[in-house]
């Protein structure tokens, strides 16, 4: 019994070391790839909404493994980037009868 609880830690701590080592080269890509204006409003974003945060993070991280990131991007490309992924919200009809 202890056998399999000291094994299921183990599997755990790998796990986690896996995890901490896919976020640091993330973040190495993101630093690579992003200028400081960039990625500080990419920092914003995930503040106020962490699941667009992380969509755009993976978005990057995919585009710059697959090479179509060819210069840094600027904030002004980041803000287009935003404007893709989240949909026009505002945006809603009311019809009084």
């Amino acid at each position: 019994m202890e056998q399999l609880k000291e094994q299921a830690g183990q599997d755990d701590e790998a796990r986690d070391a896996q995890r901490q080592q896919a976020e640091a080269q993330k973040q190495a890509l993101l630093r690579q790839h992003l200028t400081d204006g960039a990625r500080k409003r990419l920092n914003t974003v995930k503040m106020s909404k962490p699941d667009v945060g992380e969509q755009v993070e993976q978005q990057i991280v995919a585009l710059a493994r697959s090479g179509r990131i060819r210069d840094k991007i600027d904030e002004d490309k980041m803000k287009q980037l935003l404007k893709e992924i989240t949909p026009d919200s505002k945006s809603f009809d009311i019809k009084r009868r």
